[in-house]
């Protein structure tokens, strides 16, 4: 305890100073991954997997639908804010377009995607290696508008995050016959990871250096997986949360070969399970009301296109619940979230 003191009175200081300043921690910030970090990549692909229609975001900014898989901001937008951003990293399908805000980063995020080649094909949805291409021509508009020199800086400086797995198996493994037939869910768990490698060493030799990868949440306690695989029990399904338990201490170790191989760059594991199960089995005491059921609809199954505008017995107050619709967090939940990894964000950065 004697040095924690110190150490959270710098990072309180550090942040100060930085306020007035003005100034963001890192030079730009960009996401890569699935639903929990898209803020709208999906509304331009011919996808069924969109969120681009109330109530998803109701509780945004500007009370209207972004394309973000929540009732507001998602953990890409606070983690924006956490680097002292003063606007969120756009879509890239949509800089593409506008071609503002080109400085600060971009999000490349799509939901439904995952690791596995076959899971973004089943939703047609952009895959990470696709995601990894539009960031090559990210970097080609990026020289042509500050120069070379200029660019490289950014693009070596800035914060990469990484957010998949979930959709792995919940919208693939575990609504797959034949996958199931062929893999135990440990064994599609280390092929996960053989992508995860090879994902983790193109986006390094594209010059990122500063990674942020996120662990699997407690995937057995999402609404929807308790709905279909939790009976007789109302609730977490452990079997499915051991999958992911297991699949986050693989990700350890197969990140901790990547250290090894490349020994300039900087890999943070971001536990985002073990929050998320403690908000999913005590909602009370975090000052939540309800974790079983979602806010959107009935709250058990609806998820996407489910959850729309004349869902019944959405409720009024999506802040006391964990869950907004039956796969994705609530605003409240990323903020929490986020203030949790927050340390560990900030110490990552000045190391």
């Amino acid at each position: 305890m004697a040095t924690l003191i110190p150490f959270l009175t710098l990072i309180i200081l550090f942040e100060i100073v930085l306020v007035i300043k003005g100034e963001p921690l890192v030079p730009a910030l960009f996401a890569f991954g699935d639903s929990i970090i898209d803020v709208g990549n999906n509304n331009y692909l011919q996808t069924l997997v969109k969120a681009n229609f109330f109530p998803y975001g109701r509780d945004f900014v500007n009370h209207s639908p972004t394309g973000r898989f929540s009732n507001g901001k998602v953990a890409a937008d606070y983690a924006s804010e956490v680097f002292r951003f003063n606007s969120y990293q756009p879509t890239y399908l949509n800089l593409v377009k506008e071609r503002n805000n080109l400085l600060i980063g971009a999000n490349f995020a799509s939901a439904a995607t995952g690791y596995h080649p076959s899971t973004p094909i089943k939703y047609n949805v952009l895959s990470l290696g696709q995601q990894l291409e539009y960031y090559k021509e990210y970097q080609k508009e990026l020289v042509k508008t500050i120069g070379q020199s200029k660019a490289l800086s950014v693009i070596y400086g800035s914060i990469y995050f990484v957010v998949a797995g979930n959709s792995d198996f919940v919208l693939n493994y575990y609504v797959d016959p034949f996958l199931q037939t062929i893999y135990t869910p440990y064994q599609f768990s280390d092929i996960l990871l053989q992508y995860y490698f090879n994902f983790i060493q193109d986006l390094y030799a594209l010059g990122a250096r500063k990674i942020g990868v996120s662990t699997l949440p407690p995937i057995g306690c999402m609404p929807i997986v308790i709905t279909f695989y939790g009976f007789p029990y109302n609730t977490c399904v452990e079997k499915i949360n051991d999958v992911a338990i297991d699949f986050n201490k693989k990700l350890n170790l197969t990140s901790t070969k990547l250290l090894k191989k490349f020994p300039d760059l900087k890999l943070i594991i971001l536990d985002i399970y073990q929050p998320l199960y403690k908000l999913s089995t005590k909602p009370s005491d975090y000052g939540f009301l309800e974790s079983r059921k979602a806010c959107c609809g009935t709250g058990l199954v609806e998820v996407t296109f489910a959850c729309n505008s004349i869902s019944i017995g959405t409720c009024a107050n999506a802040s006391e619940y964990v869950f907004w619709d039956s796969f994705h967090p609530t605003q409240a939940t990323h903020k929490y979230l986020i203030d949790h990894l927050t340390p560990d964000l900030i110490s990552f950065i000045q190391t």
